[in-house]
């Protein structure tokens, strides 16, 4: 495998499913896919039973067995090595530690939000900011039952993070809108 498939932004996350248990591939991707919504889109098999397969090379994780659920294929179980543990520890205290600039496709799309115009973009980021508040409300409420069944904080504190950053770019969003309103966003004139 290709070094570059270790720097696969799916390497952690597949390490940190490991760290919790083992587990096949198919197995992870639902897990994933359930647990975010940023990986649900981001990833496809292929790519998830590459990286499971790179980090095995790379000693990372190790078979620990195989699965038969009733007629389905067995499926290879694998589990964490401790230069897996190792190497998640490492990934994580670097990310945590060092800010990097992280660009979104909405932070392209604002670079040019010019091109919508005033009125574009007052409907355009007035949409954005309601749905933004209506997930912001559903994902409340789903941290909400998280906390209410039980669930450590630590174990939610991304969805706690995930907040913070939809409630800060709704409020951006919100003083843009009154901005270009009140004129204090000017347009260039043609």
């Amino acid at each position: 495998m290709p070094r570059r498939t270790l720097d696969n932004p799916l390497v952690p996350a597949v390490l940190g499913l490991l760290l919790e248990q083992a587990s096949h591939p198919y197995q992870m991707l639902a897990e994933l896919r359930q647990r975010s919504d940023s990986h649900a889109a981001a990833i496809t098999r292929g790519t998830l039973y590459n990286t499971v397969a790179a980090l095995n090379e790379a000693g990372w994780v190790a078979v620990q067995g195989q699965q038969r659920a009733g007629n389905r294929p067995e499926r290879t179980v694998y589990a964490l090595t401790d230069a897996g543990r190792e190497e998640l520890v490492r990934r994580l205290d670097s990310e945590i530690r060092n800010p990097e600039r992280e660009f979104t496709r909405f932070f392209g799309a604002v670079t040019y939000l010019g091109a919508l115009g005033p009125d574009g973009a007052v409907e355009a980021l007035t949409e954005r900011a309601q749905r933004l508040r209506e997930r912001t409300a559903a994902d409340e409420e789903r941290l909400a039952s998280a906390r209410a069944a039980g669930a450590p904080r630590l174990f939610v504190i991304e969805a706690e993070y995930a907040l913070c950053l939809a409630r800060a770019e709704t409020a951006w969003i919100d003083s843009v809108v009154d901005d270009i309103r009140t004129g204090a966003l000017t347009w260039p004139t043609p």
